[in-house]
């Protein structure tokens, strides 16, 4: 009978990414007994491979990409499934010194053409010469890769069966250092103009070491679950890397499963008695929304120590309605663990104090629309004034270096409000073959401008927002995330079902408009539900919004689940949100 990975491992001892690559981060994984597990959407143990099978198998397939004449550098493209396929892929290109690109699958993407399109655009931006992916999947490949030139196109049994055993036995593996670059990471928004981020070994292990032994202070009996997909930071280098640097057991369940079964996750936790899980907030809203009582029987969360909260903004009332819900299953809402950070700095800039839970500031409707500067200035009053629950982020990582700045790029006091900008090893050394996307974000002396609006209180990081999707209405900044929270408190929408965006009115003044997705067809109901959305709006912004209606999963998405705002907003001024 298939056994999963065991969590205990008293023969090796722990190394927090003390490592100069991940190569030898994964030598040193494979002396012990840990390894990765892989779940079916019904909680079945499909495939269970040790971190020494990895090695051995990663290595193999680094001596055929090599043998197969696929010269030092390439990229090869992979889409991402969850599977050993992806990872023993993923980590023969290291072995054989080529660029591995981790690729979405295809949903979210308003259909076939949308995403092969996607796919398209981003093997051409980084000059994709390999691709691979499972042999159901190969229809939507070809297409992708039509056009470009391609040395091979197909599935990893396609590509072994190009050479023998024999034939790989005397092929020697090029030498891999610190400042190699490991692979490229496309953030989740990039799929108009792609940008690929590039992320060294050095960069890696730094990051790595700072999530395992700083953020999640890993213990010898963690395990952790995971349901996030190996196409984002977050689900590799959180949920896949890290766990090999610091030699930890993990579970997955396929992102697709999750969304289908969501409790799956909760249940493999309990099965596994998994201490480490992470995931953005519509995750645990997903779960607290589906579970029933034949769920919460027999579960139990009890072991469950970091619940990691991050990948878009984190919304305090969902953790709450979580930890509600699953409060008899043994689940301490201080094991919830906001933190902060992005592609452009590989995964992790801060994160929040182990079991302490979250912290929130209220930050005042006067701040928020820009008319004070800073935080401890705002005035909260007991008459209902507006103002928003702003999560804790914890303390940047001590690798960063981290300023609050204004747009004359001068550094700003606690508790004001700028642009969020970090140096350290962590951070990228570019977007790969694009010196001009780099210098917009990159300073020659190594800072990095996020694009994150937020503030510093007592040395912990708050973050108010994406600078990217503000609203300017009659000179007052608005945040889209706080009128689509608004509106989606409504009884009949659900988390997501919004895009709050501005479109050209009269005289090319912007006006604040709102895409909702309705699920009513009787013409009284939808008048009725469009009043009350104005009503909820003009609360939070002092004017009526423009309310556009549309079908039921029609407002798009980044490859990582988020809304695309900026999409949404091109969309429907093309017509093509109706």
């Amino acid at each position: 009978m298939l056994e999963p990975t065991p969590t205990l491992d008293p023969g090796l001892p722990r190394k927090y990414a003390e490592f100069n690559t991940l190569l030898e981060a994964l030598d040193y994984a494979a002396k012990g007994v840990r390894g990765l597990n892989f779940y079916s959407p019904r909680g079945e143990l499909e495939s269970s491979i040790t971190y020494t099978q990895v090695r051995d198998r990663s290595m193999e397939i680094g001596r055929r990409l090599v043998h197969f004449g696929i010269e030092k550098n390439s990229r090869v493209a992979l889409i991402a499934e969850t599977n050993e396929d992806f990872v023993c892929y993923f980590l023969g290109c290291q072995y054989a010194g080529l660029l591995p690109v981790p690729l979405p699958l295809p949903t979210s993407f308003g259909g076939r053409e949308g995403y092969t399109e996607q796919l398209h655009q981003q093997m051409k931006s980084c000059g994709a010469t390999v691709a691979m992916s499972a042999a159901y999947m190969l229809p939507l490949l070809d297409e992708a890769t039509n056009g470009l030139e391609m040395v091979f196109v197909g599935t990893p049994d396609t590509f072994e069966a190009q050479s023998s055993e024999k034939d790989i036995a005397n092929v020697i593996l090029p030498e891999v250092t610190p400042d190699d670059l490991a692979y490229l990471q496309y953030s989740s928004g990039s799929t108009r103009f792609p940008h690929g981020v590039a992320v060294t070994h050095r960069s890696l292990m730094s990051n790595s070491y700072g999530i395992g032994k700083i953020g999640m202070e890993v213990k010898d009996n963690d395990r952790a679950v995971s349901w996030l997909p190996f196409y984002h930071d977050m689900g590799l280098v959180g949920m896949l890397i890290s766990p090999i640097a610091c030699q930890v057991s993990i579970d997955y369940l396929a992102t697709e499963a999750f969304a289908r079964r969501p409790m799956q996750w909760l249940k493999l936790i309990s099965k596994n008695k998994g201490t480490m899980c992470s995931g953005p907030t519509f995750g645990y809203e997903i779960c607290a929304r589906r579970a029933n009582s034949t769920d919460l029987e027999g579960l139990d969360l009890s072991s469950w120590r970091v619940a990691g909260i991050g990948a878009d903004m984190i919304r305090p009332n969902v953790l709450e309605i979580f930890a509600e819900t699953f409060k008899e299953c043994g689940f301490d809402k201080r094991a919830f663990m906001p933190s902060y950070g992005l592609a452009e700095c590989t995964l992790a800039v801060s994160f929040a104090p182990a079991f302490s839970g979250y912290e929130v500031d209220l930050v005042s409707e006067e701040v928020l629309s820009g008319d004070v500067k800073s935080v401890q200035d705002h005035k909260l009053n007991g008459n209902g004034a507006n103002y928003r629950e702003v999560v804790n982020c914890g303390k940047p990582l001590p690798e960063y270096e981290l300023e609050i700045r204004d747009e004359h790029d001068d550094a700003l006091l606690e508790r004001e409000i700028g642009r969020v900008c970090v140096r350290g090893p962590s951070v990228m050394v570019g977007y790969y073959m694009d010196e001009e996307a780099t210098r917009q974000c990159l300073s020659e002396d190594g800072w990095l401008d996020t694009g994150d609006i937020g503030y510093m209180a007592n040395g912990s990081l708050y973050i108010i927002g994406r600078i990217k999707d503000l609203i300017i209405i009659n000179g007052k900044n608005h945040w889209p995330h706080d009128i689509e929270w608004a509106v989606e408190k409504l009884p009949e929408l659900r988390s997501g079902d919004s895009a709050a965006i501005s479109i050209p009115g009269e005289n090319n003044e912007e006006i604040p408009a709102i895409l909702v997705q309705c699920r009513k067809r009787d013409e009284e109901d939808r008048i009725d539900l469009e009043n009350r959305i104005k009503h909820e709006v003009q609360a939070v912004i002092g004017k009526a919004p423009k309310v556009i209606l549309v079908p039921p999963r029609s407002l798009p998405r980044t490859s990582s689940g988020k809304l695309s705002r900026v999409k949404a907003r091109r969309q429907y001024l093309e017509g093509q949100l109706t």
